[in-house]
């Protein structure tokens, strides 16, 4: 059985998850008492006519705090009975969250006469700490639209031809703001921009003119070098250590040169060691 638990700050995208795994066979429920989880586990287990049953579940602010409060201790009962768990936290910044609510017009579950808007979603943020602490995955969705949330959830969730840990290299741009979800954060803006060169700024990382530029150049090359060494060595470690998921992000100024260079030859070199390993352009998908 494989279980996958969806939380997260209302307007984060957790219907969207849902939508996702849904429309790849798994069995969804929305808003489930936290209290009712090892229940739930245990008819699936017991009444499911599939081989291999596949549910997922999203608790969120809506629950009980009492309930939410629990979470790890259900969590532990779960997992006591050898089903496969991931849980996925979803989240968003504030400024992003008071955007959606007030274009979408909804009702935040946690407001009332005395509670606005934004202080619902700070406080949301406190109720769902016990879940959030112990996510397999979390993913900043800020900088996501529909389309590429349901990529990365695709990507993450739902792409891991092997059993282990799922790793994810990540090209991103500082001006865009640091992915939150990042396990290792590689700063590389010390090294020669193509964007100041006018033949390569509207090239990115993927382009040869820009590939043969950086490959030419020492800096880039000690970089390269220092980070997959570190890599090479340390990777493995985290897959020993039963880490569901681990994220390493790649910067620079935009997230279309440097750190896309990198990334990419970074995956393609660390790939027939690590199976489980994806590579994905942030800002160049914007």
């Amino acid at each position: 059985m494989h279980l996958i638990i969806v939380s997260g700050r209302s307007g984060s995208g957790k219907s969207t998850a849902l939508d996702v795994l849904e429309d790849n066979g798994f069995y969804c429920i929305d808003n489930l008492p936290a209290g009712l989880l090892p229940e739930l586990a245990e008819r699936t287990l017991l009444q499911t006519e599939m081989l291999q049953p596949q549910v997922a579940v999203s608790i969120d602010a809506r629950n009980l705090p009492s309930q939410l409060e629990r979470f790890p201790a259900l969590l532990d009962e779960v997992r006591a009975r050898h089903i496969q768990c991931d849980v996925l936290y979803l989240d968003a910044d504030e400024e992003t969250l008071l955007k959606r609510f007030s274009e979408t017009r909804r009702r935040h579950p946690l407001t009332h006469e005395t509670r606005s808007l934004a202080e619902a979603i700070r406080d949301e943020s406190l109720l769902l700490g016990p879940i959030r602490d112990l996510a397999d995955l979390q993913i900043d969705t800020t900088h996501l639209n529909l389309y590429q949330l349901r990529d990365t959830l695709k990507l993450r969730l739902l792409n891991k031809p092997e059993p282990g840990t799922a790793f994810l290299i990540e090209s991103f741009g500082f001006k865009r703001g640091m992915p939150v979800d990042a396990d290792l954060v590689f700063d590389v803006r010390c090294l020669p921009n193509p964007y100041w060169k006018p033949d390569l700024r509207e090239h990115s990382g993927l382009d040869q003119p820009v590939i043969d530029y950086l490959a030419a150049q020492p800096d880039v090359e000690e970089m390269y070098h220092d980070i997959h060494s570190y890599l090479h060595k340390w990777l493995p470690r985290f897959a020993a250590s039963n880490r569901a998921y681990v994220t390493i992000a790649i910067g620079c100024t935009g997230g279309h040169h440097r750190s896309v260079y990198l990334a990419e030859r970074l995956g393609q070199t660390l790939k027939p060691q690590l199976k489980n390993l994806q590579v994905r352009h942030r800002d160049l998908q914007t």
